[in-house]
């Protein structure tokens, strides 16, 4: 009786043993990159409820699991790639403007304002992307043209990185900007007791606050014109760095309806309505949208010469930049991030305004932590304040494509004994041990790909320089990658759901033509699939 018994239990065990766990999808792809800590790869995901379950090999996955959907790619599949610092809402606004961008003189700047204001019916003509470092002439900058074409329609037309803009006289007019204007943290910039139009940093605001804002059907129009982009170009969750209170609710309802399914993690404008609703209702973490974090602006921009710098501008005598926001507006403001367990991420880009910060930070933070400030950009950085971040657990947020478009004009800026500071990707990653990439788009294309490009071979996109640009801060393939997936997701407290494809994470990925790890020219490699989970 008793053999009788173990004869019957081996049966059930058998006959156990082999049936299959049903799930609703398994997906299969030459090489799947899973992205966790020991970096492995897989050829087969198994997916249920929107969470991957399992992963492995192909043949091992197809014994264990039962699916009515087997999906089949003839590619290579990465987890969903992250933005880490980008300007969603911006991005989408900036694509009803004119687009100045590749444009190689002040001339050519005007005629396509000019071609764009002929099909635009609005009244202020606004445009973004020029940047006089590509112009074939180079010369002051001024209104002069604009105020030829456009004498009784105002203007206002910003550069490449956002900080600085040229307006013409009605712009001017209109905002109440005279030679007497005095402004704090930003340039309104005047030649021989005149206005030349170009106003930097938070002079611009004299402007923008007197344009009429967006309509709610134009705001939504644009995310999702954002979106859309996004999403052809692989990105499953991207950043917004700095929005008001009315914009975030917008995005909120959006997601809650499904009409924006792409997953935000969003930086507060450190505004005081903004603290007040934060302060009453405390942080949004969801997995399609994370608001826990302040965004503060620290200085300008290196290009429009804004970036607070210890030592005067190589091109620009007894000029070092300006603080954006006061060191000690900025020292209030983290007091106040602290109490709310929110994150501080500052914008700094000279190496004064990135050692002033840090060392604020470390009045608050004491020691290592886990709060995961943040500075973005850290463009200029001496070697010797490069500790800090160590000290701080503070976290260097950066743009590879900066680098390759900066490339060749910064040390005109900050000379070249101070180069070795900057752009300095390797350096910053060793500090933590992780580094978060984004674009910070519209600035930069919207582009992972470039990203990741820019990151590994220090390179444009038409492969210059030769060698690379500075090519010993250069992250590996696998850095790179990491940086867009499970070291973005960290940075923005979102990894618990998103940045790798192990058991438990929502089934985000790309699908892309070619192994970007292995592959040299990868810019040419096409986006088969993007998917993004409920």
């Amino acid at each position: 009786m008793q053999k009788l018994f173990v004869f019957i239990s081996l049966i059930i065990l058998i006959s156990c043993s082999k049936s299959k766990i049903p799930v609703d999808e398994i997906v299969i792809a030459k090489k799947i990159y899973i992205c966790d800590s020991l970096f492995s790869t897989a050829d087969a995901i198994v997916i249920s409820n929107n969470q991957i379950i399992a992963w492995g090999d192909k043949d091992d996955v197809n014994q264990k699991f039962s699916s009515k959907k087997i999906t089949k790619y003839d590619g290579y599949i990465y987890p969903g790639f992250i933005d880490a610092h980008s300007h969603f809402y911006g991005y989408g606004i900036t694509l009803n403007k004119a687009d100045l961008r590749n444009t190689f003189s002040l001339e050519d700047v005007v005629n396509k304002t000019v071609e764009f204001a002929k099909s635009n019916d609005d009244y202020w003509v606004t445009g973004r992307g020029w940047d006089q470092t590509d112009w074939t002439q180079k010369g002051s900058i001024s209104n002069n043209l604009l105020n030829i074409y456009f004498p009784d329609r105002p203007v206002i037309i910003k550069r490449i990185d956002g900080h600085a803009t040229i307006a013409n006289r009605k712009a001017l007019e209109l905002a109440g900007i005279s030679t007497k204007t005095k402004i704090e943290g930003g340039v309104i910039e005047q030649k021989n007791g005149n206005l030349t139009g170009l106003l930097t940093d938070n002079a611009m605001d004299l402007v923008t606050n007197v344009i009429s804002k967006p309509s709610r059907s134009s705001q939504i129009s644009a995310l999702l014109k954002a979106q859309e982009n996004c999403l052809k170009a692989g990105l499953t969750s991207v950043t917004d760095a700095g929005l008001d209170l009315n914009t975030i609710r917008l995005i909120d309802s959006l997601q809650q309806t499904g009409d924006l399914k792409i997953r935000l993690y969003i930086m507060a404008n450190p505004s005081p309505e903004n603290f007040e609703y934060f302060r009453k209702n405390g942080a949004i973490s969801r997995p399609k949208l994370q608001v826990s974090s302040f965004k503060i602006y620290a200085d300008g921009a290196l290009g429009s010469r804004g970036a607070k710098l210890k030592k005067p501008y190589c091109d620009k005598e007894n000029f070092t930049g300006v603080w954006v926001t006061n060191p000690k507006t900025i020292d209030s403001l983290c007091q106040q991030i602290l109490s709310l367990n929110f994150q501080a991420n500052t914008h700094c880009i000279g190496d004064s305004a990135n050692k002033k910060i840090l060392e604020i930070y470390g009045k608050h933070l004491k020691g290592k932590n886990d709060h995961r400030w943040r500075i973005e950009h850290a463009q200029v950085v001496t070697p010797s304040d490069r500790k800090l971040f160590t000290d701080y657990s503070v976290i260097p947020s950066v743009q590879p494509t900066h680098a390759t478009s900066d490339m060749n004009w910064a040390s005109d800026r900050i000379c070249s004994n101070r180069m070795k500071g900057a752009y300095a990707y390797r350096s910053l990653l060793k500090l933590n041990n992780y580094l978060p990439l984004g674009t910070d788009s519209p600035v930069e294309d919207i582009s992972p790909l470039k990203t990741f490009y820019a990151a590994v071979y220090r390179q444009n996109e038409k492969n210059k320089p030769i060698g690379g640009f500075m090519i010993n801060e250069s992250l590996t393939p696998k850095e790179a990658l990491f940086g867009m997936t499970r070291w973005a997701a960290k940075s923005n407290r979102m990894e618990q759901n998103i940045g790798s494809l192990e058991e438990g994470k929502l089934a985000d990925y790309v699908v892309l033509d070619q192994d970007i790890l292995y592959d040299r020219y990868m810019l040419d490699t096409k986006i088969i699939k993007t998917v993004l989970a409920d």
